[in-house]
């Protein structure tokens, strides 16, 4: 088995909510991707991922900003970390 793994930060908490900044890691090899090389999320919404097979591994908190953080360099508060495994078979 090889691991894909998907990293998608949403506008909000919700899964239903639009892609705004995204990852990809592909461990079959077959594709070879960077941070910032596509213009376009590979999904509209979280749930996108969910209806294309993708697994949900991980959540981040839901909580609120601190106030006057507006401005500051920090982690995405609403990233969502998938997976698919992929056969050596179908690589």
């Amino acid at each position: 088995m090889r691991q894909q793994i998907l990293i998608l930060c949403l506008v909000n908490s919700s899964l239903e909510s639009r892609v705004i900044s995204w990852s990809f890691w592909d461990g079959t090899g077959k594709t070879k991707s960077f941070s910032g090389d596509s213009d376009e999320p590979p999904y509209e919404r979280g749930l996108d991922a969910l209806l294309d097979g993708w697994c949900l591994i991980q959540v981040s908190p839901a909580f609120a900003p601190p106030k006057g953080s507006e401005y500051k360099t920090d982690f995405f508060y609403n990233e969502f970390i998938f997976e698919k495994r992929i056969e050596e078979t179908e690589i």
